[in-house]
């Protein structure tokens, strides 16, 4: 058995899955949306300016906020566009798919059963709470 060849195919059935092919379709709207690939630019720009601002010798404080706000409000206009919301949905999908392959691939690599393996919640970053990845 070539643990190599079964990945490959493993990363084609990916490829196949409904969730990948859902996040793609999303990705190209949102490089087809007019829009949504001006407000970017826009950010980008906005980004920019705001770094210029803050590694100014002088900084002018009101300027920062001001930048910073029209970030934020850019941002905004970003992340509630309808193509954006697709694309952020389809690809949490995907992410999930992916993160319950990996943890199937480590559950084996630690002894565990493959088919016994259940999909667990992501994690939260905090380990305060976890009783361990592993």
């Amino acid at each position: 058995m070539d643990v190599i060849a079964i990945a490959r195919e493993l990363g084609k059935a990916i490829q196949q899955d409904e969730n990948y092919l859902r996040m793609m379709t999303a990705q190209q709207q949102n490089d087809e949306d007019a829009a949504l690939q001006q407000l970017i630019g826009e950010f980008n720009l906005k980004r920019i300016a705001l770094n210029n601002e803050i590694n100014k010798a002088d900084k002018d404080q009101e300027a920062i906020n001001k930048v910073n706000d029209e970030i934020k409000e850019i941002y905004g206009k970003i992340m509630t566009n309808e193509n954006m919301l697709a694309y952020n949905e389809a690809k949490a999908g995907l992410d999930s798919m992916v993160d319950f392959v990996l943890q199937i691939l480590r559950g084996s690599v630690n002894g565990q059963d493959p088919d016994l393996i259940e999909q667990q919640a992501s994690c939260g970053g905090s380990c305060d709470s976890c009783s361990g990845c592993h």
